[in-house]
């Protein structure tokens, strides 16, 4: 019965962490505008992410522009982009084994190596994906808190951890909680 639970719990952490990367994915507050010392730019807030930039007056209007060129981008951000997508595949992937994984072990209680492949395969899979999630997000996060107290960086250039990044971290720790809990097993 115990094992049930664990495996049910498991599947909600690693859906919510699954549904938290194609999120951190999509959402453009990667990195936020900082208002400090006298930047009196203040109704206007930039956002930069993966796929576009924003930028938002007074929590009013909002314009978004996707980046114009692919070859364009700095390498950092195409590596981010691949690693993302390949994180949201792999969490689908790792969530499809999951259901695999907990269906079969309700249906069959004869065979545990059939059951036992199936959840470690998941649970190696939800591994995997948090790790690839967090390389982007937290090179990201350092990036912004090293320009931030970098002298020579200009106030107006300087950026602040958006939401994303938050989304992020937390998705990749749900999935990796997911994976120890099916790599158990």
């Amino acid at each position: 019965m115990a094992c049930c639970v664990l495996q049910i719990t498991g599947l909600i952490f690693g859906g919510v962490g699954m549904v938290g990367t194609l999120a951190a994915t999509v959402m453009p507050q990667w990195r936020v505008s900082a208002h400090i010392d006298s930047n009196i730019v203040v109704f206007e807030t930039t956002w930069e992410g993966l796929w576009m930039d924003c930028i938002s007056q007074l929590g009013i209007r909002l314009q978004c522009k996707f980046y114009d060129s692919v070859l364009a981008l700095p390498q950092p951000l195409e590596a981010f982009r691949a690693l993302m997508c390949v994180a949201v595949v792999l969490s689908i992937i790792s969530f499809l084994m999951a259901i695999v994984g907990v269906k079969y072990t309700h249906r069959t209680k004869d065979d545990p190596q059939g059951i036992s492949i199936f959840i470690l395969a998941a649970g190696i899979a939800f591994l995997l994906t948090g790790i690839v999630v967090l390389i982007p997000v937290s090179w990201t996060g350092g990036s912004i808190i090293r320009d931030f107290y970098n002298p020579k960086v200009p106030i107006p250039l300087k950026r602040e951890l958006g939401a994303a990044l938050y989304v992020g971290w937390v998705s990749a720790g749900l999935l990796i909680i997911a994976g120890a809990m099916y790599s158990s097993f």
